[in-house]
């Protein structure tokens, strides 16, 4: 079985995030593995979990958009902004399914959001969920995200379907809030599904139980993909022989050397076999690769 490289699970609902790598890490018997966005204990989905070596990557993962579908109820508002919390307010519920949509549309492009307490956003170290679960609530610095898609479906009434594409950051059971306030009944999330993430989408997600079938079967490796596919955002180069091994021993390499049309950004590097070494920073001014994190697999 493979010791590194990347695999998306589908989360289960009612658990952490962290406990879910905790899980996938036990079933696959490694030691080294982490995600790269949390998910609430409450939301499913797409958990992309980095295995090894690679988790030395995490930070070098592109921004990307995040899709969701949820299921928001209408007319009741939580302390949570969604089912699990505490019932604060509720409302009686008369709107029209043209009128969600017409709302849901006000929040396409950028906009300012406050973020929800019940999040892991720290302030002087401490969670913001930790505060909330005592008592506190602080002021919150509204932050840009960006809606470039969002529909409604299945109004039976008081519920409906509600699937967002949006930046990262996008707090979700703060949106059906915002779209609950100014519906003028409230909202709150019954349950929530993160459909795409870092470029992998539900479909290539697996459930802890499809995995442990997968190990089963002896094809789990198939599943597990390698660290440069994650990484195709930055531009690929290929290096010599000589080079590799200076690369993979932290060494700058002469840009001079190395054909290709620089840029000051970050590259992945190649060996002549199409080995993956790592990530190299190009400065072109000094005409140096610099190794900004090399890739080790056996770690």
């Amino acid at each position: 079985m493979k010791n590194t490289g990347i695999i998306c699970l589908n989360k289960p609902e009612n658990i952490s995030s962290f406990l879910a790598v905790k899980k996938l890490s036990r079933l696959l018997g490694i030691k080294k593995a982490g995600h790269t966005g949390t998910l609430d204990p409450m939301a499913t989905g797409v958990l992309v979990i980095m295995l090894g070596s690679c988790t030395r990557f995490i930070d070098f993962l592109p921004e990307s958009d995040k899709s969701y579908r949820a299921s928001v109820l209408l007319g009741t508002q939580t302390d949570t902004l969604d089912i699990t919390g505490t019932v604060l307010e509720e409302r009686s519920v008369n709107v029209s399914e043209n009128e969600i949509k017409k709302v849901c549309e006000s929040f396409l492009g950028e906009t300012m959001q406050i973020p929800p307490m019940y999040s892991a956003i720290q302030k002087d170290g401490v969670r913001l969920y930790d505060l909330a679960r005592k008592g506190i609530e602080i002021e919150r610095e509204p932050r840009k995200i960006n809606i470039k898609e969002i529909s409604v479906h299945d109004f039976d009434g008081t519920s409906f379907t509600l699937d967002v594409t949006c930046s990262a950051g996008t707090y979700i059971r703060s949106l059906a809030s915002d779209i609950g306030a100014k519906l003028g009944t409230g909202a709150c999330l019954t349950s929530l599904c993160r459909t795409k993430a870092n470029g992998f989408s539900i479909d290539c997600s697996l459930t802890l139980e499809e995995v442990e079938e997968h190990i089963k079967n002896g094809d789990i490796d198939k599943f597990i993909l390698p660290l440069e596919d994650a990484l195709d955002f930055y531009g690929a180069i290929t290096v010599s022989a000589a080079q590799s091994v200076r690369f993979r021993n932290g060494g700058e390499l002469s840009l001079d050397r190395i054909h290709n049309n620089f840029e000051n950004k970050l590259y992945r590097v190649f060996s002549p076999e199409n080995k993956f070494l790592g990530l190299g920073e190009a400065d072109t001014e000094n005409k140096i690769l610099k190794p900004k994190r090399v890739y080790i697999p056996s770690e």
